[in-house]
């Protein structure tokens, strides 16, 4: 039996007969059938990978700079800040002559949790006047203290309340395992939202939402604190490196520690974003609205560019020694045992006999793809001056990939790379001088706000 004017469905429904039509027409493809068989009993992936194209993604770089063990952001949603320290440590290991030294994972989560939770109370009162229904609130409301961020917002806690040892505030059963303490302080915050709505909408004073907002963070904070543990105010800085000598660094702030153990400026660098919107032109500065979790701290601002400058200005880093932080969307055309990504890599097209090609701007206009993940550029390989393709740090442990790295084909930058971080002094004058213009403002729920 065959789809004919006969069995075409009725406008909205799907009538048993269309339906007994397309039971028949696969039960009469024999390549439906085969491809059935397989994926009903074989991953998808391991069905429908090109296995010249993976074996031909080579491990070895012309430029690579890791020597150390990855991290493990375990079951989590801080790769975003995995990646940032994991950037700093290559300063730290440095200085302090340690190769696996670790920052404290937990120590930046703890204070960017409570400045978001302060930022959202303050969202709230700003749009106290819509309805709880409306757009903007019920997004908030809907994002509450989610683990994931951006380059800015992680800048912000660092340059507020610096960084300490992992020894010193160690990982706990809800760092790595935020759920349910996201799922208690979520609750904690939206009824906070709603005490702060009903006092507003009662005629309350700025003081008097003050008070209570605060009122609200002491409960979060409490929350938090169960949870994660006290982050030490100052400490008394003691190691041997891994030559056995012993060093003294006497007694630090947080602040103090990330100014004497780390060289990198974070002002001095700036989020490359590629994009591919029209209404949103190249050489533009962007911002996000209501992004953001640090109430005084620089906003969220990429500069939207090219991929082709991206991978050049992040290879010229990378050449010089310095790693560099991405964003991307980490899961498509990705072969998870071995951690390799090539944008041809995977084609589940072939399998289903359905055409799924896209372009980057059809999947972010049409909500398939956004950053999900952030990571760590560690090396390049190049040839005649072009990039073939990238080592990545992950934080996903030592176990997966090799050793905890993944290697990119350069093809899967240009499809699924969103955003790299470089030093402003590596940007040609025209991007340099967009950073003086006013910012493009997006929607809150614009894709170039997906969290990390």
């Amino acid at each position: 039996m065959t789809i004919t004017e006969d069995t075409k469905r009725i406008r909205g429904t799907l009538t048993p007969d269309w339906l007994r039509a397309l039971h028949a027409d696969f039960a009469g493809d024999a390549a439906a059938r085969l491809a059935m068989n397989a994926v009903t009993r074989t991953s998808v992936d391991e069905v429908a990978v090109d296995r010249g194209r993976l074996l031909g993604v080579q491990l070895s770089m012309s430029n690579r700079l890791d020597n150390w063990d990855a991290a493990d952001q375990k079951r989590s949603g801080r790769c975003w800040l995995f990646a940032a320290l994991n950037l700093l440590r290559a300063d730290a290991r440095k200085k302090l002559g340690v190769k696996n030294f670790e920052f404290s994972q937990n120590h930046a989560m703890y204070w960017d949790k409570l400045e978001r939770a302060n930022f959202f109370l303050e969202d709230m009162i700003a749009v106290a006047g819509s309805a709880a229904d409306e757009r903007i609130p019920m997004f908030l409301l809907g994002n509450v203290l989610d683990d994931g961020g951006q380059w800015n917002m992680e800048v912000a806690v660092f340059e507020k309340h610096g960084v300490v040892p992992k020894s010193l505030m160690p990982e706990t059963e809800s760092s790595s395992n935020t759920s349910r303490m996201n799922a208690s302080l979520r609750t904690l915050l939206r009824k906070g939202a709603r005490r702060l709505r009903d006092a507003a909408a009662a005629g309350a004073h700025d003081g008097a939402l003050d008070e209570l907002k605060q009122a609200i963070l002491r409960d979060t904070h409490r929350v938090l604190t169960i949870h994660l543990g006290v982050p030490p105010q100052s400490f008394d800085w003691r190691w041997n490196d891994d030559d056995g000598a012993f060093h003294d660094g006497g007694t630090l702030t947080p602040r103090e520690f990330l100014d004497e153990y780390t060289e990198i400026a974070l002002g001095d660098y700036v989020c490359l974003v590629d994009d591919p919107r029209a209404e949103h032109p190249k050489g533009r500065a962007l911002t996000v609205a209501h992004l953001g979790n640090v109430v005084g701290g620089d906003p969220v601002l990429y500069l939207n560019t090219d991929a082709d400058t991206m991978k050049r200005i992040a290879a010229q880093a990378i050449v010089a020694g310095e790693p560099v932080w991405f964003g991307c969307d980490v899961d498509p055309q990705m072969e998870a045992s071995q951690g390799i990504w090539a944008a041809d890599l995977i084609d589940y097209s072939a399998v289903y006999g359905v055409d799924l090609s896209t372009t980057k701007e059809e999947r972010v206009r049409y909500g398939d793809s956004a950053m999900t993940h952030a990571m760590l550029f560690t090396g390049v390989d190049l040839v005649d001056g072009a990039p073939r393709r990238w080592r990545v740090e992950n934080s996903w442990g030592t176990e997966k990939f090799d050793k905890g790295f993944c290697t990119m084909d350069d093809s899967w930058f240009d499809e699924y790379v969103f955003e790299v971080v470089v030093r402003k002094d590596r940007l040609p004058a025209e991007l340099r001088a967009a950073l003086t213009h006013v910012p493009i403002v997006l929607d809150p729920w614009d894709p170039m706000g997906a969290l990390a």
